[in-house]
């Protein structure tokens, strides 16, 4: 069989889905992924897979520019001819989806999560969904990451018959295994795992930095995470004034953010949006409690009160009284909202479930 890969986004896609990529060729498929090459891209072409350069924006709505990437899609597969499309992210999920159904191949979408363009409401809002509607409903199998997600969709008339629910993205537990709850003698570490932009709540966690920093001084609070271009000129100055001070420590991009988690005591995700919080799942596998919006998405990857405090979102208050909760517990409690959390992420987040999953839609083929 030949598959036919559609993401918007190499480093994701590696990072994320590799071990469906591995099952796929291990069954003896060939494994074509389109995807914009970038400098993370070689991670794709280390695994032997083949690789086509589509030029792809990520955000924003160009129709020009959309026209071209459908018709893109629709040359990659005249000349690829694969047996099955899977399509991730919403512009493959719209365009790649909806060149598969006009050529009649069989395509499998993934939901990665809605955001603020389809859950804002709106005109957008509207054509986004009519966009998926169209581009999904001759899907074999149209995957959702939360319950909500696929809930709110089935209630606009997007994927009513060929709906299914992912524990996300899963997580590859070899890769973060359990790691032992670091001494908090130094003080206290708090971390956030976060594209620098104001949906992943950057501003609400500056701004709790900066409060918790005047009235504790055992605690520190470390940051991790790309600027989303569109929105450096705004949070640039904000993270540098604060590292200025000593509140806020930046690290910037990191290939690898498990290093950061083991040393770090909690993990903190202050997330307007998401489909299923990938931060939140490694952060339980290193066995770390977490702190995180109570908003489908993220409240499914722990267990309130037992290995994470959840928060209302886009609110520095709701934050900041979140971390004094988990400040007033003991060390030892801390250490255990850590073990427990590895316990819960095993039992219900192995990657190996969405592979298993995956290739048992593939099978009913």
């Amino acid at each position: 069989m030949t598959i036919l890969i559609l993401a918007n986004y190499a480093n994701g896609l590696f990072l994320f889905r590799k071990e469906l990529v591995e099952s796929f060729k291990n069954a003896g498929h060939k494994v074509v992924i389109s995807v914009p090459f970038d400098e993370n891209v070689h991670k794709l072409s280390d695994m032997g897979v083949e690789l086509v350069d589509t030029h792809l924006e990520r955000h924003g709505m160009n129709p020009l520019k959309d026209l071209k990437l459908f018709a893109s899609y629709m040359k990659i597969m005249k000349k690829i001819r694969p047996d099955v499309v899977l399509t991730y992210t919403i512009k493959p999920n719209i365009y790649g989806a909806s060149a598969a159904k006009f050529l009649r191949i069989p395509y499998i979408c993934n939901v990665t999560g809605l955001g603020t363009a389809i859950e804002g409401g709106g005109l957008l809002s509207k054509i986004l969904v009519m966009m998926y509607s169209f581009s999904m409903n001759r899907a074999k199998k149209v995957f959702f990451q939360n319950e909500r997600n696929l809930e709110f969709m089935k209630k606009k008339g997007v994927a009513t018959k060929n709906a299914a629910l992912l524990p996300g993205s899963g997580v590859n537990l070899t890769e973060h295994p359990f790691r032992e709850y670091p001494s908090e003698e130094d003080g206290i570490r708090f971390l956030a795992v976060i594209r620098i932009m104001k949906d992943k709540g950057i501003e609400e966690y500056l701004k709790a930095a900066e409060i918790i920093s005047s009235e504790y001084k055992n605690v520190s609070f470390d940051l991790v995470g790309e600027y989303e271009e569109d929105e450096r000129e705004k949070y640039e100055p904000m993270i540098h004034a604060l590292e200025e001070k000593g509140t806020v420590k930046y690290y910037g991009h990191l290939d690898s953010v498990e290093p950061s988690m083991a040393k770090s005591h909690i993990i903190v995700h202050p997330s307007y949006h998401e489909g299923l919080s990938n931060v939140l799942l490694e952060a339980g596998a290193c066995g770390r409690p977490v702190l995180a919006s109570d908003i489908n998405g993220c409240k499914e990857t722990f267990e309130e009160g037992a290995t994470g405090i959840g928060f209302k979102p886009g609110d520095v208050s709701a934050l900041s009284d979140a971390i004094r909760k988990i400040l007033a517990l003991s060390e030892n409690d801390r250490k255990e909202m850590g073990r427990k959390a590895r316990i819960f992420i095993e039992k219900n987040f192995d990657r190996q479930i969405v592979t298993s999953i995956y290739e048992q839609t593939l099978k009913n083929l």
